[in-house]
Formats: C-alpha cells, sequence, structure tokens
C-alpha cells in the first residue's frame, strides 16, 4: 500500500513545526528520502532546553488535563514504563529526540492511542522512545517519516504500509477518497464493530488515566451503543479557507475550501463530506463555487457555517424538508423523536442526530432505574445542568413530575423556553432558570434531593471544582454524566466519588457519536448510598 504524497499534497505545503514551537523560514517541498535545509535536528544537550521561549517550553511540557496532548502523555508513560520516563527526565533526555525531522524508518505498531494514530516504539539501538503516525492499526509494519518531535514523542507521516493487519484493516470500506490526508476520520478501514470496541476500550484507558479511583470502583465500560447511521450522519461541518499566499494577488488565486490536512497546517481541498449529511454534501458545491467568485469580499480566510436544519416545523409524520443554514444568526430546526428543537445556528446541539433517540432514552432509562434494595426511591424530580436548548430535559420530561432545566447562557434559557411551548408542555411541568456559577444548585433548593436525578452534560473541559462541591453539597440520589470528553469525565466521576458524599459508579457506557472517527461520547452513572 504506498501512501506517498500527491502532487495536491505537494502544492503550497509549508515545512512543518520545529518543537521550538517557530515556524520554519523557507517553504519546503519533501518528496521520499528528500531531506532539506530546515530540518530539525536532535538535541544535544538538556541546555538547549534553555533556549526554547517561555511558551514554546510551557506548550512541550504542560498540557491541559484531557486534551490530546495530555491523553498521549498517559499512554506514552504506560507504554515505556513510568520508570523509564523518569529516568530520561531526570537526566535531562525527555526531548533529545535520536530521529530528525525527515528521516523514513520502518516500525511495528504495538496499540492505538486514544487519539486515533498509532503507536510504535523505536527499535534499538534507539533509546525507549515513542513514534505516533495516523491511518495505522496494531500488528502493522509501516514506513514512516518523521514530521515533529515532542517530549519522549515524535510524530510521523506515514509513507505506506509493509506489512498490514488483514484481521483489521480492509481498505475496501474506506469510502471517502481524502481518507489518508484529511484530519477528520481516523477509523473507514475498519469494521465498524472493531470501532466500537476500541472506543470501549478508550474509555477504560481514561478511567484508569484520570480517575483515581481503584480498579474495583470502576465497573468496566457496557460495550459501544452504535450510531444508527455509521455515514451520511453529521449536521453540521465548518469547512474553512486560507487566506492568499504572500506575493499571490487575490484575483488569480482560487482557495482550497474544506478542512485540516493530517499533520499539516494546511487546508485541503474537499468538494464532499461522506459523514455528512446529504443535505449539507449537495449545497457544499454551490457553496464553494459561490465563494471562489466573491474571494475580493473576503479580506482573509474564514471559516464557513453549514447546518442540516428542517425547512419548516413539520406538520406530520413523513413531512420534513432538510435545507443547509449558512447564518449565524438564523434558526436551526431539529426533531429527535417525537421533540422538536429551534435554537440559532451557532449555538451547541449534538451534530448526530440519529442516535439522539437511543442516547436519551438510555439516560432516561438509567435516572429511573434504582437498586431494588428498598432503600433509594425512583427519583420524581429531575434537573438538567448545562442545559443549552434543552435536549434532555424535553426528551425526559415525561417521564418526572418537575423538570427544570439550569444554564447561565440567557440566550440559551430564551431557546430552551420557547422549545417548551413548541412542544406543548405545561410551564410548571419543566421551565429552565437561570443560575450563577459560584450559586448554580440555588436555583433548585425546592426540589427533593432524594427524589432527584441530575443530568450533567458539559464542554470538553469538564465540571469545575466548584461546580462538584457544589453538586456533592446538593446530595441528588442519581447522577448521570453524559461527557464529550471522557478523559475529563473520568477526571470529575473520581472527584465525586471521592467527595465523601457516598457515591458510587453503578455503570459507564460508550455512545458512538461520530462514526469512523476515534471520538466518543461516555454516560457515566452515579448512585448515592
Amino acid at each position: 500500500m504506498d501512501l506517498s504524497p500527491t502532487r495536491q499534497n505537494l502544492r503550497d505545503q509549508e515545512a512543518h513545526e520545529r518543537i521550538q514551537d517557530e515556524r520554519p523560514t523557507k517553504k519546503a517541498r519533501l518528496e521520499d528520502g528528500e531531506r532539506t535545509d530546515n530540518m530539525i535536528q536532535p538535541r544535544k544537550t538538556t541546555k538547549q532546553k534553555q533556549k526554547l521561549s517561555k511558551r514554546a517550553l510551557q506548550k512541550i511540557l504542560h498540557h491541559e488535563p484531557g486534551t490530546p496532548g495530555d491523553v498521549l502523555w498517559h499512554e506514552i508513560n504506560e507504554l515505556l514504563g513510568r520508570n523509564i520516563v523518569d529516568d530520561a527526565i531526570v537526566a535531562g533526555r525527555d526531548l533529545e529526540a535520536s530521529v530528525q525531522f525527515g528521516d523514513i524508518l520502518e516500525l511495528d505498531v504495538v496499540e492505538i492511542s486514544s487519539t486515533g494514530d498509532s503507536l510504535s516504539i523505536l527499535p534499538a539501538p534507539h533509546p525507549p522512545w515513542v513514534v505516533a503516525t495516523p491511518f495505522s492499526l496494531p500488528g502493522e509494519r509501516i514506513r514512516v517519516k518523521i514530521v515533529r518531535n515532542g517530549r519522549m514523542l515524535s510524530h510521523a507521516d506515514l509513507l505506506g504500509i509493509v506489512q498490514s493487519n488483514q484481521a483489521l484493516r480492509d481498505d475496501s470500506r474506506v469510502k471517502c477518497r481524502y481518507f489518508g490526508e484529511c484530519s477528520g476520520c481516523q477509523y473507514q478501514m475498519l469494521d465498524y464493530a472493531t470501532q466500537l470496541d476500541f472506543k470501549r476500550h478508550v474509555i477504560q484507558k481514561a478511567y484508569r488515566f484520570y480517575s483515581n479511583l481503584s480498579a474495583e470502583m470502576i465497573p468496566s465500560p457496557s460495550p459501544t451503543i452504535a450510531s444508527p447511521l455509521q455515514y451520511g450522519y453529521r449536521t453540521k461541518i465548518t469547512p474553512h479557507f486560507d487566506e492568499p499566499p504572500k506575493g499571490k494577488a487575490r484575483s488569480a488565486w482560487i482557495p482550497w475550501i474544506g478542512f485540516d490536512s493530517k499533520g499539516r497546517r494546511r487546508v485541503l481541498d474537499i468538494e464532499e463530506c461522506p459523514i455528512a449529511t446529504s443535505t449539507l454534501n449537495q449545497a457544499l458545491g454551490p457553496i464553494r463555487k459561490e465563494v471562489q467568485e466573491q474571494i475580493d469580499n473576503y479580506k482573509r480566510g474564514a471559516t464557513l457555517l453549514m447546518r442540516d436544519s428542517l425547512a419548516t416545523i413539520p406538520q406530520q409524520d413523513g413531512d420534513e424538508t432538510h435545507v443547509c443554514i449558512r447564518d449565524h444568526k438564523a434558526i436551526v430546526r431539529e426533531r429527535v423523536g417525537t421533540t422538536l428543537f429551534e435554537f440559532p445556528a451557532n449555538s451547541f446541539f449534538q451534530n448526530n442526530n440519529s442516535v439522539l433517540v437511543p442516547l436519551t432514552d438510555y439516560v432516561r432509562e438509567a435516572a429511573l432505574s434504582v437498586p431494588a434494595d428498598g432503600k433509594t426511591k425512583q427519583p420524581t424530580h429531575l434537573i438538567d445542568t448545562y442545559s443549552g436548548c434543552g435536549l434532555f430535559a424535553l426528551r425526559l420530561v415525561d417521564s418526572f413530575d418537575r423538570v427544570v432545566g439550569i444554564e447561565i447562557s440567557e440566550e440559551s434559557i430564551r431557546y430552551a423556553t420557547h422549545n417548551v411551548k413548541l412542544n406543548g408542555i405545561p410551564e410548571d411541568k419543566c421551565e429552565f432558570r437561570a443560575g450563577q456559577a459560584e450559586r448554580i444548585f440555588e436555583v433548585v433548593q425546592d426540589f427533593p434531593p432524594k427524589e432527584t436525578a441530575i443530568v450533567i452534560d458539559p464542554p470538553r473541559k469538564g465540571c469545575d471544582d466548584k461546580f462538584i462541591e457544589q453538586l456533592l453539597s446538593f446530595g441528588a440520589a442519581t447522577i448521570v454524566y453524559v461527557s464529550c470528553n471522557v478523559h475529563t469525565q473520568a477526571r470529575d466521576v473520581g472527584k465525586i466519588v471521592s467527595g465523601g458524599r457516598d457515591y458510587t459508579v453503578e455503570s459507564i457506557r460508550g455512545f458512538d457519536l461520530f462514526p469512523q472517527t476515534a471520538h466518543v461520547e461516555s454516560v457515566a452513572i452515579l448512585r448515592r448510598g
């Protein structure tokens, strides 16, 4: 399998980022085996660390918890062994890569990272060091080119598969002509059941790395729930384009409009995206043409918003016409089961509509199912924190006596309240209240904690300590934690369980909101004893 750079890959390609986080001063056109003047040289002494700017060194040595760099660091420690990593740090060798920018190697893949890249270990006589390479699988022997060095880690481009893992890889499954170049998907060559199993493994590792709980306190994740659609599911995409290269006349420039290239600071020209809905793909061609014809109206690069929306509120089943919304201030309409939602195009809503009924039904069942020990009452009240435009509150409202959504955003509260009326729900049964971050649960003091379930669906960074303190103080009988970042979820769940309020983790389960990618949504159920 030959994955050598194509002519399109090479056009206007920028040289790769130095470890110092500085852009090279020259353009580099890299052919197989070619060395360039601006290659990264391995670090010779620890004194060279002192030459890095404080910002660059901070970026290399420290990552925000739960970010891809932080996750990779945990995986490096586990793969090489913490003692080996600690010894390298003490000896000042943690930034001393024995490979250089442009080096070509053959490596054996050991495992898949939670980011979707494969992880290999440099063979002897190299010192222990990890190489991350996209689009390759465990058990494969691969040919790679080193493109960037970091801390105990180098990143590489995949040049070819020397020996494939035929039990896993089937390239006939790939449905996108840009796969292998675009950074959007990682798993198109895999059977879908294997993708789901990989994502279950991501959840296992996340709780092992981040929860600070003993193994017996963490239930084994249940099998990942599949998406009804594996392609054509994504209801929002954001293609973008860069400003013209320096010295190039705007009138003579045809912008590349698409998504980021894997491992490069440039846009890959994309004419279709198989994981996007047919409505968005049908609109993409005309939108690309419009931007190219009106490029003089753009002073610099831009990101284009495209959202799949119902054209109108359907009056009966099957009476649905979909349109592409581009205006950030326009209203998007979606139907989840029998529940209708309207929200501004620039606000958050899950991007895979096909899996939202299974997800919200699972949350409902988990919240209502209580141990058969007679000690725990079935919840009659529901609090939906980080409620947005009301996805969980409105989907679960029929199963509870009272539902309250808590939001900090006034605009989200307005649209959530509008959606209550849109669905004909009595206002005394479901309402949305504004909460201040430092006193978030003061607005639900009328809810009985022992009969209340709380749904948490925070952004990727997870919950801050102040929120967790207030959550523990309220002491709800059941917590359902839905997360788009299982690593920060695992950290937060560990804090809740260790918070002295007698919470235990009943179950953890993944949901595949983004098939063909390494991303997994996770739902953790906690009960209070």
